[in-house]
């Protein structure tokens, strides 16, 4: 069984920077490609950042330059660094790990406004 617990969401004004991260039970995930998905109100999810097992990333566009996903095996933890944020971004940002099928955490919410 895996469980995953996000941390580090917040009010941020644009333009500020937040670090989110999700710490993953069990033993699958130094194995596992995690990854950050957000929704936003009204919007379905979509993917932010993943990065595999080996460690290669990939970004969704409009993120590319600003923010950054990174784990630490050691940890069982995924970080997202978010930098330059818009309020475009403000969503609940949820953790995902895949290794045959999803789990998901529970979300933390980002809210980026004046």
């Amino acid at each position: 069984q895996v469980h995953l617990v996000e941390s580090g969401g917040g009010l941020v004004q644009p333009g500020g920077s937040l670090r989110l991260s999700c710490v993953a039970s069990g033993r699958l995930f130094s194995v596992s490609t995690m990854a950050w998905y957000r929704q936003a109100p009204g919007k379905e999810r979509e993917l932010v950042a993943r990065i595999s097992a080996g460690g290669s990333t990939r970004y969704a566009d409009s993120v590319k330059g600003r923010f950054t996903i990174s784990r630490d095996n050691a940890k069982n933890t995924v970080y997202l660094q978010m930098s330059s944020l818009k309020p475009e971004d403000t969503a609940v940002y949820y953790c995902n790990l895949f290794y045959g099928v999803d789990y998901w955490g529970k979300g933390t919410l980002v809210t980026v406004s004046p």
